[in-house]
């Protein structure tokens, strides 16, 4: 048994080897991979053409253009073998005029003969010359005699030397006969007709990935709190079924969110109509320390069901529009300076921004009242890029610990010693910004700021 799990040890800690370089092959390769849909359904269709294209070629090269071309070669060869032979066999012909005849006749080459020193002396061969070492292989093979080639001077024509005793012969062959030329057809061919279904294939691949962009598109709209009004499920049957389930959805929360805004408006209108009431039977009994205690208690109880309800009831109904966000920050501005407070205002980038104004408007407006009651000095500023909008609300208050910071955005949370302890607040005020910030799609975070106090940064996406 020891034997055996010696044995079994060893193969996982093997195993374990071939996992973690597995998976860091894996990590590299995924960096190289593109991150897009269309990109990578590309990638998946070009690799495979590219790689059957790659193979066909070789296989083509090799077992047909070569043997074609070794093949012809050899043929031309034997034919200058038999030439010789003949030049060899009758010496009678001393003009070599029949030998001349029959070779042009007969073969289709172009036969001369030169003086024994006019033989040239060898040249650089060409780099990748399938015709050259073809021909150079055979020439050695049946002749046995020095030779020389020239296969790139003429374009249609090669002309060999080959060394006799008393002459050099000199032959002239077309270059058809001797190499496969219908190669470069093929492989223009085959690149063309690739070419085209690829093509084709880009174009039907866009079209289908379209649907699945425009219902990214609407998804992140709907993120946004803004509606998509000419979105309808398009493409094959799998993206029609996301879109169906995303409109389902989308309807499944409107109509939640219907419901529970009826309902708070139906409590609101009850709940207002007692609070009336009470002010109305108060104002009957006159004035005095106990009823002025009342009443502010109700003015509290009115404050306090309009937070309860602005924050249940969040952004709803609301649609969103441009807005300029200068003039809101602005508005701010003057609120703040208006309650004794010193602010500033900075904006960098376009001002127009697509949010919903009133919802937006508050949820900056809370940031900036819970600066206001704490701290002296505020400063306001935004920036627009081409993703988001950042609005940043500095002051020089006493700030809020950094383990607390999200703690207070819970509802009704009132922190004995934290910035936001109001004693006629209800602990909503960061709740409902940060509601509304993330109904934009965006967020809330707090952070120290450059004054010494609190820094709150709301970033939506445009």
């Amino acid at each position: 048994m020891s034997t055996i799990d010696a044995g079994l040890t060893l193969l996982r800690s093997a195993a374990g080897r071939v996992s973690a370089v597995n998976g860091r092959l894996g990590n590299a390769f995924k960096g190289w991979m593109p991150t897009g849909l269309y990109a990578r359904a590309l990638l998946i269709m070009i690799v495979p053409m590219v790689i059957l294209q790659s193979v066909v070629a070789f296989v083509f090269m090799e077992r047909h253009w070569n043997t074609v071309t070794r093949h012809l070669s050899a043929a031309v060869v034997q034919d200058i073998a038999a030439l010789i032979d003949v030049y060899k066999g009758y010496p009678q012909d001393k003009d070599r005029a029949q030998l001349r005849r029959i070779a042009q006749q007969r073969l289709g080459l172009v036969v001369d003969f030169l003086p024994v020193d006019d033989m040239p002396a060898p040249g650089p061969k060409p780099f990748f010359s399938l015709l050259d070492q073809s021909l150079s292989a055979q020439i050695s093979r049946q002749i046995g005699r020095p030779f020389w080639i020239d296969t790139v001077g003429n374009s249609n024509l090669v002309e060999i030397r080959i060394q006799l005793k008393d002459a050099v012969m000199r032959v002239f062959a077309l270059r058809s006969a001797a190499y496969a030329s219908n190669s470069e057809i093929f492989l223009f061919w085959m690149v063309g007709t690739s070419s085209i279904l690829l093509i084709v294939a880009v174009l039907f691949l866009r079209n289908q990935i379209k649907p699945i962009l425009r219902l990214a598109d609407a998804a992140e709209s709907f993120g946004k709190g803004r509606d998509a009004p000419n979105f309808r499920p398009r493409g094959a049957r799998e993206v029609r079924r996301a879109a169906h389930a995303f409109l389902e959805m989308k309807a499944r929360i409107e109509r939640t969110m219907e419901q529970r805004t009826a309902m708070l408006a139906g409590v609101s209108h009850d709940l207002r109509t007692i609070l009336t009431r009470f002010k109305l039977e108060l104002a009957l009994l006159g004035d005095s320390p106990e009823i002025d205690a009342m009443r502010k208690d109700i003015d509290e109880m009115s404050m306090m069901l309009e937070d309860y309800l602005a924050f249940a009831r969040g952004d709803t109904g609301e649609n969103a529009q441009p807005t300029d966000m200068v003039l809101a920050l602005e508005e701010l501005r003057n609120d703040a300076e208006r309650n004794g407070h010193s602010a500033t205002v900075a904006f960098h980038g376009l001002p127009v921004v697509t949010v919903k104004p009133a919802s937006f408007k508050r949820c900056l407006g809370n940031l900036v009242s819970n600066a206001a009651r704490h701290a002296n000095t505020i400063s306001i500023s935004g920036h627009r890029d081409h993703r988001y909008l950042t609005v940043t609300v500095d002051d020089d208050g006493p700030g809020i610990p950094a383990k607390m910071r999200e703690e207070v955005f819970k509802p009704f949370l009132r922190l004995d010693d934290a910035r936001n302890q109001d004693e006629g607040g209800t602990g909503l005020g960061l709740a409902i910004a940060r509601d509304i910030a993330r109904s934009h799609g965006g967020d809330i975070m707090l952070g120290d700021s450059p004054m010494g106090g609190l820094r709150a940064t709301v970033r939506v996406p445009v």
